[in-house]
């Protein structure tokens, strides 16, 4: 006796006549799957990803801002995100951290003090805090502000802090004392990037209304730089000389000017860059400067002959850089979610790390020299090991 589903299977290919459908649906091809988006596909790319990290910092729940590294412990680092916290954590130790709370919106500037006692956190919500680096105590809350934090700066001989805001003013506090010292207005603009001079004498700040202004930091008189032949479009970042005579400063117009601080004259205008600039940086021991834009390109300059020495070329734009100390090295990071190690000697970029999914936001190196923290919109903080280099 024969078996009906063996004789089916022995038909080979069985085809289908019109009395055999039962019901027609429209299908839209876009909302189709694409085949070579699948998950499977998705996780072997991963897992093809190289992480150079030594350690990754995975407290936060949203998209990471902005990092600090204390200047006097080597292991203790401070992040900040897009989900309105903030951490303080040990590197290599997966164990310690502690929650920087109190903010309703991104935590967008930290920094700790030049003696590493105190670290501030500003946010989008306008709120600036002092912390006690040791016990990770809230010192203070400072009022004043009527906008975001931008930045936060501290004095570099002192608990005196300078906040930049985007209701176009700035603020200084006595953090000891939680005491006001100072508002300067004059900015038409959210004052995006500034800074006291290295011997406290002066402060620099910058505004997305196209102008420089140098401070008196007691009297509030200040000397503002604006107009031909300087920026046309809003500053994004500054950096002042180690002896406090120059401030160089980046725009959205991908110009970079240089200033004298007490004449107010721009000494000279670097303009090889061709899209907005994100990151400058003096070097610390040659008449050098870095400096990176969206344009894909990290430049580092001879500042005597206001010319290029090397043009250091991304995947995509550079976010930020830093130097590694008083070497020849300097670290960018970029869009890609690649950190590099450059030498200033040769152009050269002598180490890629890896480990990131997303871009890079902001670069500290620890106190010991021997780590580079990075942070990325990919939610994380990572450490990669650069003692070699130091």
């Amino acid at each position: 006796m024969s078996n009906p589903d063996h004789d089916e299977d022995d038909q080979g290919e069985v085809f289908l006549d019109e009395s055999d459908i039962i019901h027609e649906v429209a299908v839209d091809d876009e909302e189709l799957p694409d085949v070579d988006d699948d998950e499977n596909d998705s996780d072997v790319e991963n897992a093809d990803q190289p992480d150079d990290s030594t350690h990754i910092f995975t407290g936060h729940t949203g998209e990471v801002y902005v990092v600090a590294c204390s200047p006097t412990d080597a292991s203790l680092v401070a992040t900040g995100g897009g989900d309105d916290k903030g951490f303080l954590w040990r590197i290599n130790r997966g164990d310690w951290v502690s929650e920087i709370k109190g903010h309703k919106d991104s935590v967008s500037s930290l920094a700790f003090s030049t003696d590493g006692q105190l670290l501030a956190s500003g946010g989008f919500d306008g709120i600036v805090q002092i912390w006690d680096t040791l016990s990770g105590e809230l010192k203070c809350a400072l009022d004043g502000p009527g906008g975001g934090i931008e930045w936060v700066r501290w004095h570099p001989r002192g608990h005196v802090l300078l906040v930049g805001s985007e209701d176009s003013t700035i603020w200084m506090w006595n953090a000891d004392r939680g005491a006001y010292l100072n508002m300067f207005s004059g900015h038409g603009s959210s004052v995006t990037c500034g800074d006291f001079t290295p011997d406290g004498k002066k402060i620099c700040t910058g505004s997305d209304d196209a102008t420089l202004r140098v401070w008196d930091p007691k009297s509030g008189e200040n000397q503002v730089i604006k107009g031909h032949p300087y920026h046309t479009e809003g500053l994004t970042c500054l950096t002042i000389s180690p002896d406090s005579t120059l401030v160089l400063t980046g725009s959205k117009d991908s110009f970079v000017h240089l200033v004298n601080i007490t004449t107010g004259k721009v000494v000279s205008s670097l303009g090889s860059h061709t899209d907005s600039i994100e990151c400058v940086a003096f070097a610390p021991s040659a008449p050098w400067a870095a400096t990176g834009s969206m344009d894909q390109k990290l430049i580092i300059w001879d500042l005597q002959h206001s010319s290029p020495r090397y043009t250091c070329d991304h995947e995509e734009g550079v976010t930020c850089l830093t130097w590694l100390g008083m070497s020849r090295f300097l670290i960018s990071g970029c869009v890609d979610g690649k950190v590099r190690l450059w030498d200033s000697l040769s152009g050269e970029c002598v180490r890629t790390f890896s480990g990131h999914s997303d871009a890079i936001q902001a670069l500290s190196v620890s106190a010991d020299q021997g780590s580079v923290v990075s942070v990325s919109l990919d939610g994380t903080a990572r450490v990669f090991e650069i003692a070699e280099f130091r």
